[in-house]
């Protein structure tokens, strides 16, 4: 396996305990990203710590401060991190078993794959991984993850476990706060209905595989218009809003829409003024 463990350490269950590594379940590069850009000099822009005092200064000196009241900060080192150890700073403990449904789906986060360690840990993670199946729950778990403790929720998948951190109660905002502002409406029946046919017509099987993300593909097509010396900017018009004089006439076009496949027809593009010619940069970008 050539990707570098998240974590490695122990999945505890009460008295049975295997080392494990945790590895980060998902993956951002194939998306495009950018760096920084003097568009004069085309030099990439570096961002280098600084001292307002003294200047420059190498990332390697510095230390992390807490800011107790205005401008007074309470340091920390790395051996200071190290000092303040629990149990779980190498060790999944699992604490509970709950069902799935049980957990509010605004508490779940980032997924991770729990892989044994080879060697005599792979017995004691497959005891631990059967008994979660057998028993068909979700094992709540706590770990210290990238400085903080976190919650775990672990779920048996094929013949490893994936466990997702949980956000802590104090970091999902309450939905009332926002909901309460929605104004009472009573939906005309005949409308709901039409709307339930045009759902039931896009009823389908969940396959992510299909799911495309256009805007990258659209920056990528922009990336290599550029290298050949292309100025097209790529557009889509925005759908207007629903006229709610017109909302059932739009309902039923919906439904005959998606009852035969037809796509709405396209916006006409504006015509575009010719792109204004820039002056030549001292040097040519990569």
């Amino acid at each position: 396996m050539a990707v570098r463990p998240t974590w490695q350490g122990h999945l505890k269950l009460s008295l049975v305990t295997c080392p494990v590594a945790l590895y980060t379940a998902t993956s951002s590069t194939a998306h495009v990203s950018f760096h920084l850009i003097n568009p004069d000099t085309n030099n990439r822009i570096r961002m280098v710590p600084t001292d307002p005092d003294t200047g420059p200064i190498e990332r390697t000196d510095l230390v992390k401060g807490y800011e107790v009241s205005k401008d007074e900060y309470v340091l920390f080192d790395d051996d200071d991190f190290e000092k303040v150890k629990l149990e779980t700073t190498r060790t999944i403990c699992i604490d509970s078993f709950v069902d799935e449904d049980e957990i509010d789906r605004l508490y779940w986060n980032d997924p991770f794959y729990v892989v044994p360690e080879k060697g005599v840990g792979a017995e004691a993670f497959a005891v631990i991984r059967d008994a979660m199946k057998a028993a068909g729950k979700i094992a709540i778990g706590t770990l210290v993850l990238r400085g903080r403790e976190r919650q775990l929720a672990l779920e048996v998948r094929s013949k490893g476990l994936v466990a997702y951190s949980l956000r802590a109660h104090d970091e999902v905002r309450e939905a009332d706060d926002y909901f309460d502002e929605i104004p009472s409406v009573k939906a005309d029946k005949d409308m709901v209905d039409i709307a339930a046919r045009i759902i039931a017509q896009k009823q389908t099987d969940f396959d992510p595989t299909t799911f495309k993300d256009r805007y990258d593909d659209a920056l990528r097509e922009m990336i290599t218009a550029k290298q050949k010396g292309g100025k097209d900017v790529i557009e889509a018009p925005e759908p207007d809003d629903t006229n709610v004089i017109d909302l059932m006439e739009a309902l039923r076009n919906s439904l005959k829409g998606a009852a035969t496949g037809a796509k709405p027809a396209a916006k006409k593009k504006p015509a575009k003024a010719p792109a204004k010619k820039k002056t030549a940069p001292r040097k040519t970008a990569a």
